[in-house]
Formats: C-alpha cells, sequence, structure tokens
C-alpha cells in the first residue's frame, strides 16, 4: 500500500487566513473611507439644512411684520374714510338747516380722501412685500426638506457601513454606498439649485 501523502495542512490553513486578513483589512478601508466621506457629506448637509431653516425663519418674521404693517395702513385707511363721511355728514346737516358750509370742509373731506388713498396704496405695497417674502421662505422650507432627506439618507449609509464592517459582508457595504451616493447627490443638487 503506498504511503499516505502528508500535507502540512497547518501552513495551508494559515495561508489562507493570511489571504482572508488582507481582503478583510481592504474591504475594512473602502468602508472606513466611504463611511467618513459620507459623514462629512452629512455634516454639510446638516449645516445646509440649518441654514436655510433659520433663514426661512428670519423671512417668515419678516412677512409677519409687514402684514402687521399693512393691516396698520388699512386701519388708518378705514379711519380716513369714517371722518371724510363724518366730515360730509356734517355738510349734509348744514345744507338741510339751510346754512351754507365753511369753505375749508370741502377741502377737509379731499385730505381725507387723499390721505385715505395714500394709506391703500401703501398698505398694498406692504402686502406686495409680505407675499415676496413668504414666497421666499416656503422656497427655502422646500429646499431644507431636501436637505433633511439627504442627511436622513446619508445617516443610513453610514449605520450600514457600521453593518458592512462588523458582518464583513460586501453587498452590505454596496448598499450603503449606493444610499450614500444617492444622499450626496441629493444634497449636492439642492445645493446647486439653491
Amino acid at each position: 500500500m503506498p504511503e499516505e501523502i502528508e500535507v502540512d495542512t497547518d501552513k495551508l490553513r494559515e495561508a489562507i487566513d493570511e489571504e482572508i486578513e488582507k481582503e478583510s483589512a481592504s474591504l475594512l478601508r473602502l468602508i472606513a473611507l466611504t463611511t467618513a466621506f459620507f459623514a462629512a457629506l452629512a455634516a454639510l448637509g446638516s449645516l445646509l439644512a440649518g441654514g436655510t431653516i433659520n433663514e426661512a425663519l428670519a423671512l417668515k418674521t419678516e412677512a409677519t411684520q409687514k402684514q402687521a404693517q399693512a393691516s396698520d395702513q388699512w386701519a388708518y385707511y378705514q379711519a380716513k374714510g369714517i371722518k371724510a363721511a363724518i366730515v360730509e355728514t356734517q355738510k349734509q346737516l348744514l345744507a338741510s338747516d339751510g346754512k351754507s358750509a365753511p369753505p375749508d370742509l370741502d377741502k377737509t373731506i379731499q385730505r381725507y380722501a387723499d390721505e385715505q388713498k395714500a394709506a391703500g396704496a401703501q398698505a398694498q405695497e406692504l402686502e406686495k412685500v409680505r407675499d415676496q417674502k413668504d414666497d421666499e421662505a416656503n422656497e427655502l422650507i422646500h429646499r431644507h426638506h431636501f436637505y433633511a432627506y439627504s442627511v436622513a439618507m446619508l445617516q443610513i449609509s453610514i449605520a450600514l457601513g457600521a453593518v458592512a464592517a462588523l458582518t464583513r459582508k460586501r453587498p452590505v457595504w454596496w448598499g450603503s454606498s449606493a444610499l450614500g451616493l444617492l444622499g450626496a447627490l441629493l444634497c449636492l443638487g439642492t445645493w446647486a439649485a439653491g
């Protein structure tokens, strides 16, 4: 009977383990690099999201101030209309009693009408500015949502990267990278559109 061929399995096992370790270290480096890149983009996206929502809130505050100023102008408009009506009524009462109205009453009625017209125009201008500020704020809020979505995608990508590092599974890392790239594209696209 032929003598059995002796194979040194210990050396073979060590060689296999070394190759696995080399491949695993390479995968871990890739995971670490992509995760760090996505973490940096997530930080940038968070910063941009915070900036846009703060700017939107400031614009909403300005719009509210303009609305208050416009309301004041409309109240002034109404007051001038009431005053003009009172003076007109005085003039009619004097005429009904057969008395002549003082000449300054017509001037007063005209002054109130002019002031009322100016107050109405100013109120409309304030409302126009209010609407512009509100539209700008709404656009920023819309942009903020896209930044928030991109940050969420990047954070999930980072979490998947941690799972990929722990399990050393390439498909998990691919999923992490794909989701991270989508988040990165959404963040950068939103920034470019702004």
